[in-house]
């Protein structure tokens, strides 16, 4: 008898299912037609920051005697500010020889060893660079080249190619639709991709208090502005985008 009960329990169980299924509708694609589509926007700036690192170093002059890293840094300092340039725009990168204690230990193993202190500093245009490494002491300087380029307004220049992108993308699906006599309806996805960003510059070498431009791409001219500036920089935005067609 209870044998009996469980199967028909058994049954009325999976009778319910499929009654439930069968009257459950199946799913239905809201966006049977699609348009999926890339819109690009780019444009090219003159970069007006400019990041230059420069390296110094204690050195000794003829006679033996030593010129010590705070006199370095103190006419680095007064040079930078000579030609206008503000302590905000002046960052230490790295200082060899402050921890005093195990600087010592070092030197008595190494007694030939020399401090070194590394400065960035913020120029907005390469004549203020030209004019620095008039200034600077060559023998103390061992490094001085350029770290990095962008420009104040970056994160406004972005905003706008990525609005620009995404327009870009819309007017294409819409020309496309159109051309197989469809219409474009709402946004279904929107994806930003990474940025595309050219930054081509040019090298900054001191040798003899001269200072020599070297073209990272051989043969192609630098914008002309205060001074010999950088190649424009170029930004470039590309929006994936999904439309459903109406």
């Amino acid at each position: 008898m209870k044998k009996l009960l469980l199967t028909v329990l058994s049954i009325y169980i999976i009778s319910g299912i499929a009654i439930s299924q069968a009257n459950t509708p199946s799913y239905i694609n809201p966006y049977p037609k699609t348009i999926a589509v890339t819109g690009s926007a780019e444009m090219e700036i003159i970069p007006d920051e400019i990041f230059v690192q420069v390296d110094l170093r204690e050195y000794e002059k003829k006679g033996g005697h030593k010129i010590d890293i705070e006199t370095i840094k103190d006419k680095f300092l007064n040079a930078c500010k000579a030609i206008g340039i503000p302590d905000t725009s002046i960052s230490t990168a790295s200082y060899q020889g402050m921890d005093r204690l195990y600087w010592l230990y070092k030197k008595r193993k190494t007694p030939d060893m020399t401090s070194t202190i590394s400065y960035q500093v913020k120029f907005s245009n390469t004549k203020a660079i030209e004019s620095l490494i008039e200034k600077l002491d060559d023998e103390a300087t061992q490094h001085f080249f350029i770290a990095r380029i962008s420009h104040s307004r970056m994160d406004e220049f972005r905003r706008l190619l990525k609005i620009q992108a995404a327009k870009a993308a819309r007017d294409k699906a819409g020309y496309l639709a159109e051309a197989i006599g469809e219409k474009v309806g709402e946004a279904i996805s929107i994806r930003e991709p990474l940025e595309k960003t050219e930054m081509p510059f040019q090298n900054f070498d001191l040798a003899s208090n001269t200072l020599m431009r070297k073209q990272v791409n051989a043969g192609e001219s630098f914008e002309k502005g205060e001074g010999t500036d950088f190649k424009k920089i170029k930004i470039k935005f590309e929006i994936s985008t999904v439309f459903a067609l109406k």
